[in-house]
């Protein structure tokens, strides 16, 4: 069973090893569970957790709980299956929609054809229905495309183990650019010989916000108290 250390309230939780590992793999080149979409899987894993943060030690695993972990319970409740794993219902209906068309372009003697289709006038008003679906496709693709976003999990290392980590953290937390928005909880890890390092998590949008800029902005403006700073997990939106 997986323990840590808590991050401010959240409880300690009963997760096994073995499926933190399994959560990774999956997450490896993804950004949630069913791809580049949130779904009902998301969901369902972010209820098993029981509002527990997973181990940093699965980089993936965290990006991903970060961003799911922002959105109310009822949007959550909202998400639908993973797209592409809507099981047989959803490919079986691929392929009838496949053959629907393939009857389209069958000739007229075909019995199937005529009764899914009838007379001429049927056949103009599923014309018409088709030029209607795919203006409307058409309409669609035109809308802007969404902002790019990044959830950038990071650590922090002091100079000495007696430096004040949660006043550090404030400071980090107190940096404002356009199109960054903190995680405002952190955490403290042990490194050795009694110091600690902070791990920290932000939301930037791609075009407003280099990853590398941010990083250099910390240590240079905090170099008598930052030693180091290092990417743990980068996630896209």
């Amino acid at each position: 069973v997986s323990t840590q250390s808590t991050w401010g309230s959240i409880k300690i939780m009963a997760v096994t090893d073995a499926t933190f590992q399994e959560w990774e793999a999956k997450l490896e080149g993804s950004n949630f569970f069913g791809g580049d979409d949130l779904s009902e899987e998301d969901n369902n894993n972010l209820k098993a957790l029981d509002g527990s943060e997973p181990p940093a030690t699965y980089p993936n695993v965290f990006g991903w709980f970060l961003v799911v972990k922002m959105f109310t319970e009822e949007v959550r409740s909202t998400w639908t299956a993973p797209k592409g794993k809507g099981g047989k219902k959803d490919k079986k209906g691929k392929k009838e929609e496949k053959k629907e068309e393939a009857k389209k372009e069958d000739d007229e003697d075909d019995d199937d054809f005529d009764a899914m289709f009838g007379e001429d006038e049927d056949d103009a008003a599923a014309k018409e229905e088709i030029a209607k679906k795919a203006k409307e496709d058409k309409e669609k693709k035109k809308k802007a495309a969404p902002i790019a976003k990044s959830i950038i999990l990071f650590e922090v290392k002091p100079w000495e183990a007696d430096q004040d980590l949660d006043s550090l953290a404030t400071k980090i937390l107190g940096i404002e650019m356009d199109g960054l928005l903190w995680k405002t909880e952190y955490k403290k890890e042990p490194i050795g010989y009694g110091i600690f390092k902070l791990i920290m998590g932000c939301t930037v949008e791609d075009d407003k916000v280099g990853v590398d800029d941010l990083l250099e902005k910390i240590a240079a403006d905090f170099e008598d108290e930052v030693q180091s700073t290092d990417i743990l997990a980068f996630n896209k939106v």
